[in-house]
């Protein structure tokens, strides 16, 4: 479109929040495709594939603009003093009604219930933290309704400086794993790690449910559903119920299967096999869960089910539905795609004693995941566990099928193209609606929320900048060819403050890459933690060296690397570069890209060494220079101001792969490696713990145990 076309257009993307263009850098600024925001204002329900239908849309879109009283949800931050602006807007002679969530009524602030609605007396002073209701009705008979989210102010902060532990829990296997690692493992790591390396957390990936069948997708971050865990994690034997099954025939045939299982990996470097382990575990999960629940058990697992109401039931029911019409949803009988529709009533009662299995797992895992976090705070954790929270769920999962009314149907969330990634990505994850969102008051968002955070001790948000906007991509359309869609930035960190200040809980947001003017500044105002990696800390603005210790932020976990990127001797020794080229994944010159690795490398080694971090590295077995050099980068992470300082578990046994290689499917065993030592053998939780190795670099931290 161009001309006033155009202009209108603009006017009604920028109505509902689409963007028509987007700034990479502070001195470009890219126009994005009329395709990708027509295509995205119609996943909003708003028709705009023609001149015409721009100029009705816009029309409507104004008159409803103006004609209503208030937004669909309002935030008030508790230390504020004033109303907020769109109640303080209101009408004078507006009567205001608060039905609050812990069930009380309120008129214009208790003292004014009888006077006309005014700024001077604030309606919001008093009211408790929460989820409120509010009516207006102005003189003229107009009638508002919104959603008043009343958060504290800022989230809550570490109780103290502390350093922990960073790992993906299938990597991390001990002599009880079952091929993968496990919630029991978890907790024996936490117990460890509180006790006598003095960490003050543990952080893994994401633990959702997966989606079901063979082959399942590996990847931690591309989940079914967010809002439950994955009963892949169990520990079968903690189970109360395992000790009282009566097949102890068939359970003790698949404890030899799981440990074959278990020993391939850590004997005969076989990859783990997520799906080979929940075969195993769903055939003793079913037996196991044959015994009958005890009244105190049962009455834990009624309270349970009663807690999470119909979005549990819709998750079992979509995983008994998927065990008979496969995982994708979208290609079920007609009926049973709609979770709310008679055919899919009738299948839940069918299926019942499925729907029932699904369910016990889901309260499983939640027990399991819980009963870790009990072993770290009992360890002397400040924090205990970090879980993490990925940015969507699979389009066939079980959020999808559930939640269709708040995803937008049609649309992809990736990336745009930037300096590493010249086609942008796509993630192939479906983005919830903003206009959705607000009209329930938030309520999935505030759900999920609450799920994680009944086992979280600090949670961390994968790609935080999708909580002020994400980069949509219309299905069939490359990732250059998407557009960002904004949020409610301020009402996404309230209900975040909110729920985690409920729970006690700290939150780390990932703000890695390209992150748009003022959104760290906002993050840190309202306590939320950034990501500083070692690599990527540099001083930008300037001469483009290493950023001195003193001028990290405070307000951060610090680490040296991440999932998605090398490991840290193999950063030092530039052996990622080999490993890139040996996929084809360079875009330069094998020689030209290592040189500059090498030059990378040895800029930070000459700051460390500068600052007296580097031990003394002239004899030793081998191996012993790199120790020393891993050593001093956690040295210089505890040089900084950072709050919370990460070390990469298998940093501490000289691994040089990483558990994720952006860019690649088949190439490169993804999501799917154990922990190794420096020679790639496979190392079990028990060596991990007692290595000399792993002993040296968390003595590193000495200062920070206790406090």
């Amino acid at each position: 479109m161009t001309g006033a076309r155009a202009g209108e257009l603009s006017r009604l993307a920028e109505l509902h929040g689409v963007a028509v263009s987007y700034r990479p850098a502070p001195d470009r600024t890219v126009t994005v495709p009329d395709s990708a925001v027509v295509a995205a204002l119609h996943a909003l329900g708003v028709d705009a594939a023609t001149p015409e239908a721009v100029r009705a849309a816009l029309a409507d879109r104004e008159s409803a603009l103006r004609g209503r009283l208030l937004p669909p949800t309002v935030v008030h931050w508790a230390g504020d003093t004033q109303d907020p602006a769109a109640l303080a807007a209101l009408p004078p002679g507006t009567r205001v009604r608060v039905e609050t969530e812990q069930g009380e009524d309120r008129e214009a602030g208790e003292e004014h219930a009888r006077e006309p609605y005014h700024a001077s007396a604030p309606l919001v002073a008093g009211l408790p933290l929460g989820v409120h209701r509010v009516t207006a009705v102005a003189p003229d008979g107009r009638t508002g309704h919104a959603h008043l989210v009343v958060a504290p102010d800022r989230l809550p902060a570490p109780p103290r400086r502390s350093y922990g532990l960073l790992v993906q829990l299938y990597s991390l296997l001990s002599r009880r794993s079952w091929g993968m690692g496990d919630l029991g493992d978890l907790a024996e790591l936490a117990g460890w790690a509180g006790r006598v390396a003095g960490a003050g957390f543990v952080q893994v990936n994401p633990l959702h449910s997966a989606v079901p069948g063979a082959p399942t997708d590996p990847s931690p971050y591309r989940p079914s559903s967010r809002r439950f865990p994955d009963p892949v994690h169990l520990r079968v034997e903690d189970v109360p119920e395992y000790a009282y099954a009566e097949d102890r025939e068939r359970l003790g045939h698949l404890l030899e299967r799981a440990a074959r299982l278990r020993d391939a990996v850590l004997g005969k470097g076989a990859l783990v096999d997520r799906d080979a382990v929940w075969e195993l575990k769903r055939e003793a999960l079913e037996t196991v869960l044959a015994v009958p629940l005890g009244p105190g058990r049962r009455a834990a697992y009624d309270a349970f089910c009663t807690a999470h109401g119909q979005a549990l039931d819709d998750h079992a029911t979509y995983y008994a539905l998927a065990e008979t019409h496969g995982p994708d949803w979208t290609t079920w009988p007609d009926g049973l795609r709609d979770p709310r529709s008679e055919a899919t009533a009738r299948a839940r009662e069918e299926l019942a004693d499925r729907v029932a299995f699904h369910t016990r797992l889901a309260w499983l895992t939640d027990g399991q995941l819980r009963a870790a976090q009990r072993v770290a705070r009992e360890a002397g954790m400040p924090v205990g566990i970090v879980h993490d929270l990925a940015v969507g769920v699979h389009p066939a999962g079980a959020d999808s099928w559930a939640q269709q009314d708040v995803f937008a149907a049609g649309m992809s969330v990736g990336a745009p193209p930037d300096a590493f990634n010249a086609r942008g990505q796509d993630w192939g994850l479906p983005p919830w609606r903003p206009d959705r969102l607000a009209a329930c008051g938030y309520a999935p968002y505030r759900e999920l929320l609450r799920a994680l955070f009944r086992y979280a001790g600090a949670l961390r948000i994968d790609h935080v900048m999708g909580l002020f906007r994400l980069w949509w991509i219309p299905e069939g359309s490359p990732p250059t060819e998407g557009t960002y869609v904004h949020y409610d930035a301020e009402a996404m960190l309230a209900v975040l403050a909110l729920e985690a200040g409920r729970a006690g809980s700290v939150v780390i947001g990932e703000d890695l890459g390209t992150v748009a003017p003022g959104v760290r500044e906002t993050l840190q105002r309202r306590g939320l933690l950034g990501t500083s990696v070692l690599w990527f800390e540099r001083d930008w603005t300037g001469d483009g060296r290493p950023l001195p210790p003193e001028r990290w932020r405070a307000d951060c976990l610090a680490t040296a690397t991440t999932h998605d990127l090398p490991p840290t001797a193999a950063r030092l020794t530039a052996d990622h570069v080999e490993l890139r080229d040996r996929l084809g994944l360079l875009t330069r010159p094998a020689a030209e890209e290592r040189a500059e690795a090498v030059a990378d490398a040895a800029e930070w080694l000459a700051l460390l060494s500068s600052l007296a971090l580097l031990d003394s590295t002239a004899t030793g077995p081998p191996g012993t220079a790199e120790e020393a050099e891993v050593r001093a980068v956690h040295r210089f992470l505890l040089r900084t101001p950072a709050r919370l300082i990460g070390v990469w578990l298998p940093d501490c046994v000289g691994d040089r792969r990483p558990q994720n290689l952006p860019g690649t499917c088949a190439e490169y065993p993804n999501w799917r490696l154990p922990i190794a030592d420096r020679a790639g053998r496979a190392v079990t939780l028990e060596e991990l713990t007692a290595a000399p190795r792993s002993r040296a670099l968390l003595e590193v931290f000495a200062q920070l145990r206790g406090g």
